[in-house]
């Protein structure tokens, strides 16, 4: 599903999801079209600006399932930052974050992802304070992984806690601006 409520593209957007959202409802942190998870929602136009434009950083949290076996030194580079491609061709080095090896996660190998594990992969936790375009795929690439999932689990307290695909939980305005520390 895209994280759009219009568009031109032939996917699956917000727009046809079974909840009636209000007038002005727009996307925070945008998803890619291939990444799963939480996505936040709302009609107040300060909260991206305040979230990701601010001086303040804001963790975000990740599960992510890489082809092939992690090992340690690999760990060390993620956690200490890779260089990565940016925008118009400029090399960044991510900043240190906090990555670690986890265990496979319940329930998240059905319909189109059962395949997948049957081939060697890792299962990592990524929490950064940054998202640059692409930015968890490009550091585990440059790791030599390949990415096969993404899942965004958290944006500082507001988690996703069981919310299955497609399924919507309202927050009210205090709660949503204290879990995202704003």
């Amino acid at each position: 599903m895209l994280s759009q409520f219009i568009g031109s593209e032939k996917r699956r957007m917000l727009g046809t999801l079974h909840f009636d959202f209000p007038e002005g409802t727009h996307a925070i942190g945008r998803l890619d079209a291939e990444s799963e998870g939480l996505l936040l929602l709302t009609t107040d136009k300060r909260i991206t600006r305040l979230l990701f434009l601010s001086g303040t950083p804001h963790r975000r949290t990740y599960l992510v399932m890489v082809k092939n076996v992690v090992n340690g030194d690999t760990l060390r580079q993620l956690q200490t930052g890779v260089s990565i491609r940016i925008h118009e061709g400029a090399d960044y080095i991510t900043p240190p974050c906090e990555v670690e090896i986890v265990e496979k996660p319940a329930g998240l190998f059905s319909g189109a992802f059962e395949h997948l594990e049957q081939w060697p992969h890792t299962w990592l936790k990524i929490t950064l304070t940054e998202g640059k375009y692409h930015q968890v795929r490009k550091m585990v690439a440059a790791v030599r992984h390949r990415c096969q999932r993404l899942i965004r689990l958290s944006i500082e307290d507001m988690e996703l806690g069981g919310l299955q695909p497609g399924e919507v939980r309202e927050v009210d305005g205090a709660t949503f601006f204290q879990k995202l520390k704003l």
